[in-house]
C-alpha cells in the first residue's frame, strides 16, 4: 500500500519542505473508507507535539465549502430565491450603482468584479459576470446575507444540521487554544498561533478539522448527502454546491465554480485543478495549504493538510496545486480505466 502512494508522500514532504511547513497529513478515502493516511511533523515550528490523527488543521479559506453548503441550503429552502437574483434586491444598505448588474450567483462563483479597500470602501474593478478574481468580499456579503435570512451564522446551521448528525466532534470554529490545534506558520523564525484571521469578523473565520473529517465532509458531497447510508443532506443541497454554476465568460481561461468550489468542467488556465482530474471532479483550498479534492468518477476525496500561511510557488502556485491534483487522480484511478 506504502508503495502505491510513495509518489504522492513524496511531492507532498517537498512542498513542506520548500514551504517550510512544520506540519503536513495526506488522506485518501476511497469507496467510504480510507485506503491510506500518512501524517508528518509536529503542531508548529515552536511545539514538538507530532501531527497525528487527532491534529486539528486551520483550513483557512477551505471554509469557503462550509459556507457554501451552507448557501445551497438558502437556495434549496427558499430564502435565496435564484442564484441570479440582484444583490440589491437583498440589501439597501450597499451602493446601488457600485453593485448595478451584481447577482448571487457573481458572487458565489467570484466574477463579481467587486474588492475592498483598506479603509473599508467596496469599489468595483470589473463589470459583474465579465471577469474572474478570487477576492474576500464576496464572501463577507454572502456571509452577512445568510444571517439577515435565517437570523443566525451559517455555522449554527451546519452543527445542527450537518455535524452532529454526521458525529463530527473535531469540526469547529476554535475561539481558544487547545493542543489538539495545529498552529499557522506565518515567519518561520517567530511563535505561530491557532489564529489565521480576527475573531470578530463575523465570518465563521478559524476552522479547524482533522484530515478524516475533512475527509468525512468531501464524501457526504461525494455521496450526494449520505453519510453512512443516512441522508444527512438533501440530494439537491449537494447538487447546487458542487455543479458548475458560472456565467458564460468570453475568457476560455478563466475557472468554473459551484458554489465556491471550483468545479471541472473543461480544464482551464486559471483553474486549480489538473488536466487529468476528471470532469465534474471539485476541489477547495486554503492559504495556509488544506486542499480537498472530491472525484466522483473514481469515488474517491483526496485530503493535503499544511500549516504555512500562503500557498508554495508565488506566481506559479497554480502549477503545483495542478501537478498535485493530477498525480492524486493517477493514483487514486481504478485499475480496470487504466
Amino acid at each position: 500500500m506504502e508503495t502505491t502512494y510513495e509518489t504522492l508522500i513524496s511531492y507532498v514532504k517537498e512542498v513542506q519542505r520548500l514551504n517550510q511547513s512544520s506540519a503536513a497529513a495526506l488522506l485518501v478515502l476511497q469507496d467510504d473508507r480510507i485506503v491510506f493516511e500518512h501524517y508528518e511533523g509536529f503542531h508548529s515550528n515552536h511545539d514538538a507535539k507530532a501531527i497525528d490523527v487527532n491534529s486539528m488543521f486551520n483550513v483557512a479559506s477551505a471554509r469557503k465549502s462550509y459556507l457554501g453548503l451552507a448557501i445551497a441550503y438558502a437556495l434549496f429552502e427558499g430564502k435565496i430565491r435564484h442564484l441570479d437574483d440582484l444583490v440589491s434586491d437583498y440589501f439597501e444598505r450597499y451602493d446601488v450603482d457600485t453593485f448595478r448588474g451584481t447577482t448571487i450567483r457573481h458572487l458565489v462563483t467570484h466574477s463579481h468584479g467587486l474588492n475592498r479597500n483598506e479603509t473599508g470602501f467596496i469599489f468595483r474593478e470589473f463589470d459583474a459576470g465579465e471577469g474572474w478574481a478570487y477576492q474576500g468580499v464576496n464572501v463577507e456579503i454572502m456571509t452577512e446575507l445568510f444571517k439577515q435570512l435565517y437570523g443566525y451564522d451559517f455555522t449554527q446551521l451546519l452543527r445542527e444540521r450537518v455535524f452532529q448528525p454526521m458525529g463530527l466532534t473535531r469540526t469547529e470554529w476554535a475561539t481558544q487554544a487547545a493542543s489538539s490545534l495545529v498552529k499557522v506558520v506565518d515567519d518561520p523564525g517567530e511563535e505561530a498561533s491557532y489564529k489565521l484571521y480576527p475573531f470578530d469578523d463575523g465570518m465563521g473565520s478559524n476552522l479547524h478539522t482533522t484530515a478524516r473529517e475533512f475527509a468525512a465532509w468531501g464524501n457526504l458531497h461525494l455521496n450526494n448527502g449520505r453519510h453512512h447510508g443516512v441522508q444527512i443532506v438533501p440530494t439537491e443541497v449537494i447538487r447546487l454546491a458542487t455543479s458548475i454554476q458560472s456565467p458564460e465568460y468570453a475568457n476560455a481561461t478563466f475557472p468554473t465554480n459551484g458554489l465556491f468550489w471550483y468545479v471541472q468542467g473543461e480544464p482551464k488556465a486559471w483553474s486549480e485543478l489538473g488536466e487529468v482530474v476528471p470532469a465534474g471532479s471539485y476541489q477547495i483550498l486554503g492559504n495556509t495549504g488544506p486542499l480537498l479534492l472530491v472525484i466522483p468518477a473514481y469515488r474517491a476525496v483526496v485530503v493535503r493538510m499544511y500549516n504555512k500561511r500562503y500557498n508554495y510557488g508565488g506566481a506559479r502556485y497554480l502549477d503545483y496545486l495542478r501537478e498535485f491534483g493530477n498525480l492524486a487522480a493517477e493514483t487514486v484511478r481504478p485499475t480496470d480505466d487504466l
